[in-house]
């Protein structure tokens, strides 16, 4: 099948936020709030709910072990506040965007251009935050103002919307955060020792649910059945069309424009290494 303009803007721009899930400017700036990678990393993507327990964490991230969640929340916000943790994630993006892309070229119209487009859609995104508590709560965070940040802060509200429709498509689809992480590793795309530990289950309550998997006729031995292809289709297509009315306001033309001026800077921030999968096993063990 073709992919949709809208599809296309959002994966290929992805790549210029997810890099800050994975960057060790990262870890240095958790580090400063006196927290390690992975309490960072839950601490400050969930700093936009305030000083929230595990459990608001755990419904809104979805696939990651509860227990993994409880271990650093609320413990994390005796170290720092939210404010820290918006300011630090931030931070890190700016000082690793500058060191993969360079400053003359953040300085660019190009990423100008983008950053404006990215920054339309997500703008538009704000008219359906219902059902949507995870973006809701980003989409209220200060927007920064030099044009890179803000293709970043952009591209977050837009993984964020995508992100809640998709736990809204499993959900319908009767599948546990768990049982999606199983599928994703069964669809081959992604690695069980990288994606098991970084979510934080263990290979008891792993191999539980690859066999519920298999009772319900998504699982074969060697992957995905016909019927578990067919469902991971379904599921995309569904949060494909969740998406949509983001990217609307931009039109498949203003889409189209936006990854052909993101495409380049993505596979420059992928080839130079700054999403490296590695640091989720980092995550995972920490």
């Amino acid at each position: 099948m073709t992919e949709s303009p809208y599809r296309l803007a959002w994966r290929v721009t992805e790549p210029l936020h997810a890099m800050v899930y994975f960057v060790p400017e990262a870890a240095e700036r958790y580090a400063g709030c006196g927290l390690d990678a992975r309490a960072g990393y839950f601490a400050s993507r969930g700093a936009a709910f305030g000083p929230v327990g595990p459990a608001v964490v755990t419904a809104t991230f979805y696939n990651f072990n509860p227990a993994l969640v409880a271990r650093v929340l609320p413990a994390a916000w005796e170290k720092t506040t939210p404010a820290a943790m918006v300011a630090a994630r931030l931070d890190a993006a700016d000082a690793a965007l500058t060191r993969g892309l360079g400053a003359e070229v953040l300085a660019g119209p190009e990423v100008a251009e983008a950053a404006e487009l990215a920054r339309t859609a997500a703008l538009a995104a704000t008219q359906w935050p219902q059902g949507r508590p995870l973006f809701a709560a980003h989409a209220e965070l200060t927007w920064p103002e030099q044009p890179h940040l803000v293709l970043f802060h952009a591209q977050m509200l837009l993984r964020e919307f995508r992100g809640d429709g998709h736990v809204a498509a499993l959900l319908a689809a009767g599948v546990s955060g768990l049982e999606a992480v199983v599928l994703h590793v069964a669809s081959g795309e992604i690695d069980e020792r990288f994606l098991r530990p970084s979510r934080g289950w263990s290979r008891e309550a792993w191999a539980a649910a690859t066999e519920d998997l298999r009772a319900r006729g998504l699982l074969a031995e060697d992957g995905l059945t016909d019927a578990g292809r067919g469902l991971r289709a379904d599921l995309e297509a569904t949060t494909d069309r969740l998406a949509e009315p983001a990217y609307r306001a931009l039109g498949e033309e203003g889409c189209l424009r936006l990854a052909s001026l993101t495409r380049p800077l993505s596979r420059t921030v992928v080839k130079g290494g700054l999403l490296d999968p590695r640091q989720l096993m980092k995550i995972g063990r920490e």
